[in-house]
């Protein structure tokens, strides 16, 4: 039983790596970026990544249906349905990269030059890093490898599986074979060191100053303790009540009748003892 099992994973997963194959070979002049297989109860669901999906479709959707008629036939999927989806983005997918670099090198082109301007293409639409790998006879008649890379790469772990894609494809020259490998990540890539503080918001702040004033009034001292009230007393002695004033005035004003009797009386004596001197 579990050898039948075995055998089954196998053939499913032969069956697909052999459609990808496929569906590269005819796709590969509109910009072939990936495939993804699904099964559904209505059958089996294959997307397409195209760069140029109008070639893919052909006309009045010729040229798709006789592909979905050829997988049909050779890979034995129930109901078969293609679905294409355009690439935003070019640079930012392997499988297009490694196809235009191998291209690059097909027709011609220095391998240093292919490499460093392939890398540059996608660090400027926005990859977080990039890696390329070349191998094969690439300057002669001996094996070696080239790697070129900029920015950020991960080589091992959960953020490789979770961040990384890459895409592979071949040169034919003269020399021999060359094998391209193009590793990028993605731009919305967010690693575990990577720390985001949010600000706090405008309520949050009034909340903490306020919870800062009363800390403050309740770690008041007792000198300024004593300070304060001496103030309040001060200040209590100034802001006197109307009542208190009225009873300030009355006392000026019976203090100021008392003084005007005294000098009434002082006068009367002054002009009695000029009237005695006088008679005598």
């Amino acid at each position: 039983m579990t050898l039948a099992r075995e055998k089954k994973f196998i053939k499913e997963k032969m069956d697909r790596v052999l459609l990808k194959e496929f569906l590269k070979e005819r796709t590969e002049r509109a910009g072939f970026g990936g495939c993804d297989v699904s099964r559904t109860p209505m059958g089996t669901r294959i997307t397409l990544h195209i760069e140029r999906p109008s070639l893919v479709i052909g006309r009045k959707g010729r040229t798709i249906r006789k592909i979905t008629r050829d997988v049909k036939d050779k890979f034995g999927f129930d109901n078969p349905q293609i679905e294409v989806q355009e690439v935003k983005v070019p640079e930012l997918n392997p499988q297009i990269m490694a196809e235009k670099l191998a291209q690059s090198l097909e027709r011609g082109w220095h391998f240093r030059r292919a490499g460093h301007s392939t890398v540059r293409r996608i660090m400027d639409s926005g990859a977080r890093g990039c890696q390329i790998i070349l191998s094969g006879k690439i300057t002669g008649p001996r094996h070696r490898v080239e790697k070129f890379k900029d920015g950020h790469i991960k080589y091992c772990g959960e953020e490789k599986n979770k961040w990384m894609r890459e895409g592979y494809s071949a040169a034919k020259v003269k020399l021999g074979m060359i094998g391209v490998t193009v590793q990028i990540m993605d731009p919305e890539a967010k690693l575990p060191d990577e720390i985001e503080i949010i600000p706090p918001s405008v309520e949050e702040e009034e909340i903490e100053d306020s919870e800062d004033e009363v800390q403050e009034e309740k770690e008041e001292t007792p000198d300024e303790k004593k300070d304060t009230d001496e103030s309040e007393e001060v200040q209590d002695e100034k802001e006197e009540t109307p009542d208190e004033k009225e009873d300030t005035d009355e006392s000026e004003e019976v203090q100021d009748e008392v003084e005007e009797m005294d000098i009434e009386e002082e006068s009367d004596d002054e002009k009695e003892e000029k009237d005695d001197g006088e008679d005598d």
